[in-house]
């Protein structure tokens, strides 16, 4: 009796969570991929199931030529954590796309599994977060003292926050400016879904200040949202509301602010505690110093100038630890590219994940 065709050779190295990741990180539906791979979106599906078929060697290779990956991403190697939607606060939540958002996910997950392959060489700062035990409705007051207490643990003295970014880092939170490529509307995210708390910055917002507010409004869901459904204006209202304390502490600027609209002394303010003009006046008709005609007339003259902001205080803080962490496993003579390449995270992901984790220095050229 002739024997049959053989069936197509099955992938016997393949991980269908990373093709999950890739997937969205390369803004892509299972219907999309699906299409482009000649295969049915339940067949996409089923590949992204820890327990599902593999797919064949060629429709595997369809893959990714169509995600512009290499084979040995989708590999068996260390397990990706997914982070869920529902468990990231996106400060644009309303204008960004459900594509945009699961594509700055994956970056996330990519970036937290570069940060644990690199934990196993450096010893990156603990994670640092107190355990506050925060009552079910979190009132203004219940805010504040948060954001006071947060300053007291962290050693933060009176006055302004030298760099957020940088004090983030020290307390083992990953802060990172989202890669070129991202949609700009995601703006700024933040999660503790993962093994460590994340932070992604607008890569557009080129601005001391409103970077360190950005910061510490992150800082805020963190520490105040573990639990909540992101999305709501009460919740991002109270990430404001913390973000002013972290950054401005009432009983210390309360009878710094002018209580009519003094352009020169904002000005003053702003250089001083490192932040926003908005910011400042915001908190000035928040704290009972400017009235509310005020605060609308200080609005409109803010709109008029647009931004950037009169004098602005220079670029925005960037991340340093992920750069820091590849100079200094080069300089002890490791091969910081053979141990992503163990870890089976492509070329063109990594870097784009570590340049999003480091300071931009400005590179000397001779003509």
């Amino acid at each position: 009796m002739k024997a049959g065709p053989r069936p197509p050779a099955q992938s016997t190295d393949f991980d269908g969570t990373r093709l999950t990741v890739a997937r969205r990180l390369r803004r892509k539906t299972k219907s999309s991929l699906a299409s482009e791979v000649g295969v049915s979106p339940s067949a996409i599906a089923q590949y992204e199931k820890p327990d599902g078929p593999n797919p064949t060697q060629a429709v595997l290779a369809k893959i990714c030529l169509a995600l512009g990956l290499p084979r040995e991403f989708f590999g068996l190697s260390r397990s990706i954590s997914l982070l869920a939607a529902s468990e990231a606060h996106f400060r644009s939540l309303r204008s960004t796309t459900a594509a945009a958002r699961e594509q700055a996910l994956a970056y996330g997950e990519l970036s937290l599994e570069v940060v644990n392959l690199i934990s196993d060489y450096i010893e990156l700062p603990a994670v640092d977060l107190p355990e506050l035990e925060l009552p079910d409705e979190l009132t203004d007051g219940v805010i504040i003292d948060a954001a006071r207490r947060i300053r007291a643990a962290w050693g933060i003295e009176e006055g302004p926050v030298p760099s957020v970014v940088q004090l983030l880092e020290a307390h083992g939170v990953v802060a990172l400016r989202l890669p070129p490529g991202t949609d700009p509307a995601v703006d700024a995210f933040s999660t503790n879904a993962g093994r460590r708390p994340l932070v992604f910055l607008s890569q557009s917002k080129d601005d001391k200040a409103r970077s360190r507010f950005d910061a510490s409004h992150e800082l805020g869901h963190i520490v105040l949202h573990p639990d909540t459904e992101p999305g709501s204006k009460l919740v991002e209202k109270q990430a404001h509301l913390f973000a002013a304390e972290f950054l401005m502490p009432r009983d210390e600027i309360i009878d710094q602010l002018p209580r009519r609209i003094d352009w020169p002394a904002f000005h003053a303010l702003k250089k001083h505690w490192g932040v926003s003009l908005r910011a400042l006046v915001f908190r000035a008709n928040a704290l009972g110093r400017l009235s509310e005609a005020s605060y609308r007339r200080a609005n409109q003259q803010l709109s008029m100038w647009g931004l950037p902001e009169p004098n602005p205080l220079g670029p925005a803080e960037s991340p340093q630890l992920l750069g820091l962490a590849k100079e200094l496993m080069i300089e002890s003579g490791l091969d910081f590219d053979a141990v992503l390449a163990a870890g089976r995270i492509a070329t063109d992901v990594t870097e784009d994940v570590i340049q999003a984790g480091s300071t931009e220095r400005p590179r000397l050229q001779f003509e």
